[in-house]
């Protein structure tokens, strides 16, 4: 699904999708954790990151120190010079990429420094991990960027 396009059909379903999230919050953690990554091995079966890279083009990480550290030793660079060419602090006090979309992301859509990429990077869109209960909201944000969150959501009767 086009970006464009997606963020438009998620915007117009997100009172939907709220509902949907409101009634998962009622399953005990365990059972929720085990619906929402069984519908994420649903959705990856037919979503394919590298024909999308919505992520890295709309929505950047959160930076952890330790994520800069790792880049700037693979670059090459100071830790430092890594800061001042890459990152920023956003509006909201949090550390992220300077520029959208993501400047490790190549014309092909894949990462430059995939092997180092940042902790936020590696679980997007961490419909996978545990404690499913307390990252609704943000799934439902997701649903604006990733065709993979927008389908498990879709697809919730």
């Amino acid at each position: 699904m086009q970006r464009d396009k997606l963020s438009s059909d998620a915007l117009s379903r997100k009172k939907e999708f709220k509902k949907k999230a409101s009634r998962l919050r009622n399953l005990n953690e365990s059972k929720l954790d085990r619906f929402i990554h069984a519908k994420h091995e649903e959705a990856f079966r037919s979503i394919d990151c590298l024909a999308c890279a919505n992520c890295c083009k709309t929505a950047g990480p959160r930076l952890r120190e330790i994520d800069i550290e790792r880049i700037a030793k693979h670059l090459k660079i100071s830790t430092s010079e890594a800061h001042s060419k890459y990152t920023k602090i956003d509006e909201d006090g949090d550390l992220v990429m300077k520029t959208l979309p993501c400047p490790f992301l190549g014309s092909d859509n894949y990462c430059s420094i995939y092997i180092v990429r940042p902790k936020a990077c590696r679980e997007y869109p961490h419909t996978d991990r545990k404690n499913q209960k307390s990252l609704l909201s943000l799934h439902i944000k997701n649903t604006e960027f990733c065709p993979a969150v927008y389908h498990i959501f879709d697809d919730i009767k």
